[in-house]
């Protein structure tokens, strides 16, 4: 399994089993690829997100997110 990386968009908030994925923060989903966790997204987020990335993407801009990683 991957980790892949969801970011959301400046209005994109949700609720997910007690946990808030906002603007502020990043939303972590294991998979086994990219198409797998964007599928996963589209399910939990209703379609409603910015974009699914690989760490690799995500590092350099982690200073946009102050509340971090969070594990779906």
């Amino acid at each position: 399994m991957s980790k892949f990386y969801i970011t959301f968009g400046q209005s994109h908030a949700h609720s997910v089993n007690g946990k808030t994925f906002d603007k502020d923060c990043v939303a972590e989903i294991e998979a086994e690829t990219n198409n797998e966790a964007h599928s996963i997204a589209m399910d939990v987020f209703n379609g409603v997100f910015h974009q699914c990335l690989t760490k690799e993407q995500t590092v350099h801009n982690m200073h946009y997110f102050p509340r971090g990683i969070i594990k779906l």
